[in-house]
């Protein structure tokens, strides 16, 4: 009988992503920090912290530079994530710097399966790793979570030395509809390892969860 072997993904569908890779989002953790992990949060997220209220979901939370961040200005944040080495390496660093937030494993594409709402929803470069399917499937997720605010930090196709999977401005709006309010899309600019200080273009999106007639 041949050897069987461990899932990598756990049971969930991969994504195109890791499909195109063939490895799962956890091995970009293995060998050091991740090519977006640069060591600290986003300057876009510490610029626009001050506009996020209530209970913050980071979907797609990484080692939890963000939301530790966002911990530290007193808000209750979840951060979710597929990848177990960077939910460990998040919980670590909130032991180490005394900080009240919480990391569980999680499926952006199925956050339905937290049964929680949130006032704040933040994503950090999550968006632009999904085909324009999965980014429909992903906005129907966040609509069962979503109670007030979606923030997107994505790379841009805008400018030189953009990063991998640069998202056309009609392509963010695209897959947000009855429900949703785009209230604006600033250019903004990505840190990551691989780029100086500056960092990478980028769309900054605020978009709205309008409530429902029930």
């Amino acid at each position: 009988m041949p050897e069987r072997t461990e899932d990598p993904f756990g049971g969930r569908t991969p994504t195109s992503h890791e499909r195109m890779t063939g490895l799962p989002w956890d091995a970009s953790y293995h060998e050091g920090p991740a090519p977006w992990d640069f060591g600290g949060p986003q300057p876009a997220f510490v610029r626009a912290a001050g506009r996020f209220t209530g209970t913050v979901l980071d979907a797609g939370c990484g080692s939890g530079e963000n939301a530790l961040h966002l911990a530290s200005r007193g808000l209750r944040v979840l951060g979710v994530d597929v990848a177990e080495t960077a939910l460990g390496a998040a919980r670590e660093k909130a032991a180490h710097r005394g900080l009240d937030a919480e990391f569980v494993t999680a499926d952006a594409l199925h956050l339905e399966r937290l049964h929680r709402r949130f006032d704040t929803v933040v994503d950090c470069g999550l968006f632009h790793a999904f085909d324009a399917e999965e980014r429909v499937q992903y906005v129907k997720s966040l609509e069962a979570v979503t109670e007030g605010t979606l923030y997107i930090l994505c790379f841009s196709d805008q400018g030189e030395n953009t990063g991998p999977h640069p998202v056309k401005r009609e392509a963010l709006t695209a897959p947000f509809g009855e429900g949703w309010r785009v209230k604006s899309i600033e250019k903004e600019r990505v840190r990551t390892r691989f780029h100086d200080e500056n960092g990478a273009p980028a769309w900054f999106a605020t978009i709205e969860r309008e409530p429902s007639d029930e």
